[in-house]
């Protein structure tokens, strides 16, 4: 298939698969004759599934080892463990934005007009 048949069926646009390429997440594809690149089905579901690893929060980096690793077809545990993994570090993100949301109320609530003060955490004050 072309390269627009892959971006429209794996939801992408033809930048996004030269980039995966230059990255080495895509498998730069053979060539036609008349030099047109030629994907296959299989290049359908590798977007997609780096497509899906990206909405989970993982990063590239992070995704070409999962594709590296072939979680992204039957490799379950490995990609139940990067999972984990990654949810641990969600939640870590999580706990510091609501830090960060308790410090900003903080600073309404006290119409606060210093910020070395304002932005200290309670035991701090």
């Amino acid at each position: 298939m072309k390269t627009s048949d892959l971006a429209h069926r794996a939801g992408v646009n033809v930048q996004t698969l030269r980039f995966y390429e230059r990255r080495g997440l895509l498998a730069v594809p053979e060539r036609s004759l008349g030099g047109h690149r030629e994907y296959t089905d299989d290049d359908v579901s590798v977007v997609r599934a780096i497509k899906a690893a990206q909405r989970l929060g993982f990063t590239l980096s992070e995704i070409d080892g999962l594709i590296r690793a072939g979680a992204h077809e039957h490799n379950n545990a490995l990609l139940r463990d990067r999972a984990r993994t990654k949810l641990g570090e969600v939640t870590s993100q999580i706990d510091d934005l609501l830090e960060v949301a308790d410090a900003l109320r903080r600073t309404i609530d006290d119409q606060c007009l210093n910020l070395e003060n304002c932005a200290a955490p309670p035991f701090d004050r």
